[in-house]
Order: C-alpha cells, then structure tokens, then sequence
C-alpha cells in the first residue's frame, strides 16, 4: 500500500486547480498588498502538528492570509525593481513541469527536458549572433549566471597567465549590477573598476585605464552590462567586445533585465556587440515573460566552461562516459549547480506556442511605453526627467520632494491598489523611477500615477 502522502487526494486537486484556474483568469491581475499588511497573528499557529491539518484549511490560510501579503510581481501595475510578467502559457507549463516531477540534471536523465531547453538556448544565442556551436544551461538567476560565468573567466584567465593562483582582475564599472561586484569578491578576483562618462561603460574608457595602470597583464576580463537595472543603458558592447577580441580577454555581458531588448525593432542595434561575448546572461523570468527563476546562462564555447565547471564524484562519472559530446549534454556541467528543476521549459513552451513575433512586440511595447512617459514628464510642469528613457526604464524627480515624500507617495499608490512604484537613488539624491515589462500597463495608468505626483 502506497505511503498516505504519495496518495492523490481527488478533493484536494480539484480545490488546487480551481485556486489555480481563478488566479489565472483575473484580468487584470490585482496588485495585492505586500508588507503593507499584516499577516493576522496566529493564522499560522498550529498549522505544523504531528497529526497534520486538513489541506483545505491550509489552502484557505494561504488564500485569505498570505497571499495578499504578497505583492503581485505579474500585475501590470508592478512598476517597481524590475518586474516579472510571465506569459498564461509559461504559467500553465510550468504547472505542468512540476506534477510531471521533472528533473533537468543530465542527459542521462533527461534528455527530453535537455533537448527542449537547448532549443530555447539556440533561439537566444542567434538572437545574440553568437556563433554555432554556443551554448549553456538555465539557471536560477542572474547572480548565479554570473557566478558561473566569472568562475570560468578567472580559470581562463590564470591559465592564460600560466598560474592556477595567479592574481587577476576584471574590469567593471560602478553601475555593473551589484552580483557582479559580489561574484568577483567570492572568486577572490579584483574588480578593476573603470570610471565611465555618464555611467556607460566605453572602450574610450577602458583603454584609459589599462594605460594609466601600472599592471595591465592581470586584467584578465571585462564585465559591461546590456541595460543597467537602475536606469536602462546599454554599455559600448561592441567597442568593448572588439578590444577583449584584440587583446585575448574574456568578454562577459549581463543582460539578465536588458539583453531581451536584443529582440526590440527600435533598440536592437545596441546589442549588435553581444556576439564577441564569450559569456553571456538574459533572464527570461524579467523581460522574456518567463516565470521565477530562470536564467539563460550561455558561453561562445560551451566546452571550456565544462572543463572547469563539470562536477566529479564516483556517482556521476555515468554522467560522462558517453563518447559523442554533441549530445551528452548535461546542463550541470555548464553552471555552479547538480541537481536542478527543468526551468527552462515553461519559456520554452511559451515560445514555442505564442511565436517570436509575439515576443518582439511585447519587448517592443515596454520600450515605446518608457519613451511615451519620458516625454509626457518632459512637458509637466511639476515633473522633470533625470536622464533620457533607457530602454524600458525611466528616471525623474518631483520637484520639491524629499526621500520621505517619495516614501509616503509609493505606500498611498500601493494601499490604493492603483500601482507598485518604489524610488530609487541616482547619484545620491532619491529619485521616482518606472520599470515597464508588462505590455498590458496602459498609458492610462502611467497618466493616473504621473498625476498623483501633484499634491
């Protein structure tokens, strides 16, 4: 007889479906509360206990008690950090990668999951015009992308300067995402940071702080980003990836929140340089309408990363015994990770199914609504732009207000339910700031905000 919690309460699933079909027929998806409200004390005493509590009422403690304590990442008036706005299809597939209780480890496992991912990788890497052969694995975060890929630039690095502990640095700018900084601090590599002209990052740039450096040779890679999460620039991708080109450095680009805008009719052409990336991140799970987490972690050449990041122990060298490497392809091998879910299927499902125009228009939507906005604050008389538009991200100030002001106005806009909108520092001073990913935020609401901002 089966173990009572591995038996399948008929009940019990239709209660779940039926929560499930509910939460994903609102339309629009309502913003909820956050830490805005308190979770009632002691709706969760007792819930842990040796006999167990009946599922529904478990269900109906998450319903009524923690569920509006959770900000909808998915609402298209989440406007704040960078948002998440999955696709219904990325949404039910992913349901479905979780009763199937896949696992997304090895080819020896799963190769059905492994062939699908792979598929979604190949779509990224020729949008990156990244050469044949490119390829990696998803994983949880841009963080942990980012790890992955610097671990093996470091190895790389040392190696090329004959020495495992060799010191090494890599170049960054302050506004690399702060996992970079993070990553390298980990690696016990230095960041060589470069000061940039209106916080881009530049082969003018770079190339004046080699000279000016009295040890160049132990900078072993350079780090740019592909749409800066605070404010949307996308560094000289292509100056930067010709001069590691020229003078055999690795090229790393975090695109986690930026690199979709690779797919954007308008904005394309400043990611042309991704493809003299010997690493790169984009999270489908931020502007690729994918759900929480999933990264796209991919290398120009799949096979150095393996070399340093493939995991050995007795039990898994039947993970790599097979003689064609084409198609023993373990996603563990391309990342700081073993075991893993098979998170790369829901958007691969979604692209599959809603097609890749869809998925242009959709980018296209976040970066022509920041533009609208950009120059509908440009012509009030109570709001000033900070910067130009960056991609889908737009920066301003309300005259007058300090960091509290900003404060209070983001906590009435929430406890309204009309939008989730958090400021932001920029250059000290405390800023409004507007991330557009949802194509469904309408000029409407963005007018209604924008208004609030008068009293």
């Amino acid at each position: 007889m089966a173990h009572p919690m591995f038996h399948y309460d008929e009940k019990l699933g239709e209660a779940i479906f039926d929560y499930c079909r509910e939460r994903l027929s609102l339309d629009p998806v309502p913003l909820d509360f956050g830490a805005a409200v308190d979770v009632a004390d002691g709706a969760l005493r007792g819930l842990i206990c040796e006999s167990g509590t009946p599922a529904e009422e478990v269900l109906e403690v998450f319903r009524t008690h923690l569920a509006p304590a959770v900000v909808s990442i998915d609402s298209p008036g989440f406007l704040a950090f960078i948002p998440n706005a999955p696709t219904k299809n990325s949404l039910l597939f992913d349901m479905v990668v979780a009763c199937s209780g896949l696992n997304g480890t090895s080819w020896l496992e799963s190769s059905g999951v492994v062939v699908a991912e792979n598929q979604a990788l190949d779509f990224l890497a020729g949008a990156a015009g990244l050469p044949e052969g490119s390829g990696g694995t998803f994983v949880s975060g841009g963080s942990l992308g980012n790890l992955s890929a610097l671990t093996v630039a470091r190895d790389v690095g040392r190696a090329r300067l004959g020495s495992p502990t060799a010191r090494v640095r890599v170049a960054m700018s302050d506004d690399a995402h702060s996992s970079i900084g993070k990553a390298l601090h980990i690696l016990d590599v230095e960041p060589f940071l470069v000061t940039t002209d209106d916080h881009r990052f530049t082969r003018a740039a770079l190339e004046a702080a080699l000279a000016a450096d009295p040890h160049p040779e132990t900078v072993i890679g350079v780090a740019a980003t592909a749409g800066t999460t605070n404010a949307g620039i996308v560094d000289d991708l292509e100056g930067l990836g010709a001069i590691c080109r020229e003078r055999d450095l690795w090229f790393h680009v975090d695109g986690a929140y930026g690199g979709a805008a690779m797919l954007s009719a308008s904005h394309g052409h400043l990611f042309e340089g991704l493809r003299h990336a010997d690493s790169f991140i984009v999270d489908p799970h931020k502007w690729l309408f994918a759900p929480l987490d999933c990264c796209a972690l991919l290398y120009r050449d799949p096979t150095v990363a393996r070399k340093v990041l493939a995991q050995q122990a007795g039990y898994l060298d039947v993970l790599h015994e097979a003689s064609d490497e084409e198609y023993d392809w373990n996603p563990s091998d391309f990342g700081i990770h073993l075991s893993r879910r098979a998170r790369g299927l829901p958007f691969w499902f979604s692209l599959c199914t809603n097609g890749v125009e869809a998925y242009r228009s959709a980018v296209q939507r976040g970066i022509d609504l920041a533009t609208w906005t950009a120059e509908r604050i440009a012509s009030s008389d109570h709001l000033e732009l900070v910067r130009p538009a960056g991609l889908s991200v737009v920066l301003f100030r309300r005259r007058g207000w300090d960091a509290a002001r900003y404060n209070a106005w983001s906590q009435e806009l929430l406890s309204r339910q009309i939008a989730f909108v958090t400021p932001t520092k920029w250059e000290g001073e405390t800023v409004g700031r507007l991330a557009f990913l949802h194509p469904d935020t309408t000029e409407e609401l963005v007018t209604e905000i924008l208004d609030s901002m008068r009293d």
